[in-house]
């Protein structure tokens, strides 16, 4: 059984890492050429209409961040099988480790877009996980809300279910077509559909089932066109003080 699941992992590993390769010139080369071409604008013309000028440095620096982003799942990529291999568990407040995760998302939120974290727990829950794996799981989460959510609000709700926590993050933004996210619980058993995957959300998605698989739990995505995206995940966990100091 141990076997047949290692040989499983590594021929997901394998499949994610094929199609990761394959959209990789695509994905580099278009905000580079992006920032390339304007930039080069600006240095042709040399612009002085402020709000030209603006527009052009915002789209800059966001093909800069999309740049940077994908470098940085590339990185990640490089060293994930070595993550997974062992985990970490420290136990650590939950509070502080969700408001943690609000506070880089609403860095990078845009000025219409609200992060809010939400919760039953008691301020004082612990909770034992691997903050490098959750780190990872949560800024792909999170960073996928984002990409799609232009205005709104976009909310962290985590609770204990089931001798473990469950996590949803939920946004306001403009969803996904039905017939994509009704197959996400088998997204990643072809290369096609992992693809799609890919193109859609980058590598970020595939990355968050991995490891939620890692860590035997697991993880669903409802999404409607036009009315936002909601991600579901469940991970074992002990916690303790989850109802420290409530009023009953």
């Amino acid at each position: 059984m141990r076997l047949r699941n290692e040989i499983g992992r590594a021929q997901r590993s394998e499949r994610i890492k094929t199609v990761f390769m394959a959209n990789v010139s695509h994905a580099l080369r278009t905000p580079l050429n992006a920032i390339i071409t304007d930039s080069q604008k600006l240095l042709d013309t040399e612009e002085t209409n402020p709000k030209k000028l603006n527009a052009a440095m915002t789209t800059i620096n966001q093909n800069g961040k999309q740049l940077l982003y994908f470098i940085s799942q590339l990185l990640e990529l490089s060293s994930f099988d070595s993550n997974m291999a062992t985990f970490t568990m420290i136990e650590v407040n939950l509070a502080e480790l969700m408001a943690s995760y609000r506070r880089e998302a609403q860095r990078d939120a845009g000025a219409n877009v609200q992060v809010v974290v939400r919760s039953p727990l008691s301020p004082h829950a612990k909770g034992m996980v691997d903050t490098n794996l959750m780190y990872q799981l949560m800024t792909h989460l999170l960073h996928n809300a984002l990409a799609h959510t232009q205005e709104g609000t976009i909310t962290i709700d985590y609770d204990q279910e089931d001798k473990g926590l469950r996590i949803e993050v939920i946004d306001t933004g403009d969803g996904e077509p039905q017939d994509f996210q009704s197959n996400f619980s088998t997204l990643i058993q072809g290369n096609d559909s992992l693809a799609l995957f890919n193109q859609r959300s980058g590598l970020g998605l595939s990355i968050c089932k991995s490891i939620v698989e890692g860590l035997h739990g697991t993880i669903e995505l409802k999404s409607e066109k036009g009315k936002g995206t909601h991600v579901t995940v469940w991970i074992p966990c002990k916690m303790r003080d989850t109802k420290k100091g409530l009023v009953r």
